[in-house]
């Protein structure tokens, strides 16, 4: 709708994780990062975490585009099933064959195990990516740890990615998949972007589609971080409508009135004071820090 009014080629803050957006914040290159250095590792799993929208699934995208030519991914995005039916999904995944009426945990594994020891004959590595990974039941895990037991004198033959919110990490806390949690050789938890880094953010996706960053008010971008938490989803979600807001009044620039009438919308008007709150609260608690430490600091010269 406002695209051709604002001069973008495309939509800029689409909530569709396309890797081509991808804002590399310090703690994106770190999270990416930690999942490629987890990968060649001897272990047989990787986690990601974090909180609903903070680009989990957009880093697994990007993962995916960096890793070897010489690699199979078979991914996941829907984990809320049995042992039996992950097997299944895997060797779909992965394109082996299986006959119906023969389905069983044994016969699954079974064919996953030679499947994995013919790719590592072939020279093919092979990774699983489960996004949404706190929804696995805890024998489903067990079942995936069972299959990186199968293992050369250097490294494990399948590569496991677990991606999701901080419940996973509860999860994994849990005594009968310690043995699960002691394989996994590399761990980060993705945290909301800072508020430079939100206007970053909003600036990249903003080039990336043709457009500039000017096409927001300073005040307005102010807004995003105090309104948005510096959730990458949410400021999507934000920005958005603030632009579509901006089109149908006819303004050039979208200024932080609209931004706020967006959020509402959005968000609803009892969220948006009370985040307003927040941010007023901690500016004058950190005003009346000065200003004690001021007064200790004049004091303390007249003493």
């Amino acid at each position: 709708m406002y695209l051709n009014y604002f001069g973008l080629a495309d939509n800029p803050f689409s909530i569709a994780p396309n890797p081509d957006y991808l804002y590399m914040s310090p703690r994106h290159k770190e999270a990416l990062a930690h999942l490629t250095f987890g990968l060649r590792e001897s272990g047989g799993f990787v986690m990601l975490t974090g909180e609903v929208g903070t680009g989990k699934t957009t880093v697994s995208r990007k993962l995916m585009q960096q890793l070897p030519e010489n690699t199979q991914v078979a991914m996941i995005l829907n984990p809320t099933l049995s042992a039996l039916e992950l097997l299944a999904t895997i060797c779909d995944e992965l394109g082996i064959a299986y006959e119906e009426g023969q389905a069983s945990l044994k016969s699954f594994t079974d064919k996953i195990l030679a499947h994995l020891a013919a790719n590592h004959q072939k020279g093919i590595n092979t990774v699983l990516i489960i996004d949404e990974a706190q929804h696995l039941l805890p024998e489903v895990l067990e079942q995936l740890r069972l299959l990186t037991n199968l293992e050369t004198n250097r490294e494990k033959l399948l590569k496991v990615v677990l991606i999701g919110q901080p419940e996973l990490q509860q999860l994994l806390k849990r005594n009968e998949l310690r043995q699960l949690a002691q394989r996994i050789t590399a761990r980060y938890h993705l945290l909301p972007l800072s508020g430079n880094e939100v206007k970053a953010y909003i600036a990249h996706r903003l080039q990336v589609a043709g457009g500039d960053v000017s096409i927001f008010a300073a005040t307005a971008l102010q807004a995003v971080y105090q309104i948005s938490g510096g959730i990458p989803r949410v400021i999507n979600l934000l920005c958005d409508r603030a632009l579509t807001l901006s089109f149908t009044k006819q303004h050039p620039v979208v200024r932080r009135y609209i931004f706020l009438a967006a959020a509402s919308q959005i968000l609803g008007d009892d969220v948006v004071r009370q985040r307003q709150g927040k941010q007023w609260t901690l500016i004058l608690a950190g005003l009346l820090a000065t200003g004690l430490i001021l007064g200790y600091w004049i004091g303390s010269l007249h003493a």
